[in-house]
């Protein structure tokens, strides 16, 4: 059971930066600031949804 939960931490990872990083390109058109953003990953994704217009808060 602990395999099953290893490969989904390493996917939603994954997905985190994968996301990061197409927001960050869409924004800044910047390989810096996307390598920066798909660091941070989802906590950069939750920023961006929480500051945005229509984003989480609606």
């Amino acid at each position: 059971m602990s395999g099953a939960k290893s490969q989904a931490a390493q996917a939603g990872i994954g997905l985190g930066s994968a996301i990061a990083v197409a927001i960050s390109w869409s924004l800044h058109q910047s390989i810096v600031w996307a390598i920066v953003h798909g660091f941070l990953s989802w906590f950069y994704v939750i920023y961006y949804a929480l500051t945005r217009p229509g984003g989480l808060s609606g």
